[in-house]
């Protein structure tokens, strides 16, 4: 697959939209995914509301544009999710990548349907979900 093919405008403008969540050290739970394939990282912090909703995020991304612009994709519609939407949507989203599965049910993904047939990106398509459990799987920091 060329690169023309895989980056797209929309990919590359997902990519660069992923300011809008700056990292903010005062996060009290941070998470960090690492993709094995192309060494793409991604740090997350949230903090959650008293049902365990996550009401805000920040990034530090250190990944390709295939992978950045999947934690916008992430990020647009992370606020408001639980723990366990989370875990069901990470799921999806791997069966999906590795073809065993439909589409997940997470607004944005179709910008990813691309990248799919590009296995060296799966592990950066995965990074926010996987960054984001990481986070909840730790006790919140004391602030």
């Amino acid at each position: 697959m060329s690169a023309t093919v895989l980056y797209t405008p929309e990919v590359l403008a997902a990519a660069m939209s992923l300011a809008q969540h700056p990292w903010d050290e005062s996060l009290p739970r941070v998470g960090s995914a690492r993709s094995r394939a192309c060494g793409s990282t991604l740090d997350i912090g949230l903090s959650l509301d008293a049902e365990g909703r996550i009401v805000r995020l920040g990034l530090r991304p250190h990944a390709c544009a295939v992978g950045q612009a999947a934690a916008q994709v992430f990020a647009e519609a992370a606020i408001g999710r639980t723990l366990p939407d989370l875990q069901t949507a990470r799921a999806a989203l791997g069966a999906w990548l590795a073809g065993e599965g439909g589409e997940p049910d997470w607004p944005g993904i179709a910008l990813l349907r691309r990248a799919r047939d590009y296995p060296g990106r799966h592990g950066a398509i995965l990074l926010a979900w996987d960054a984001a459990l990481a986070a909840l799987a730790e006790p919140a920091k004391a602030g």
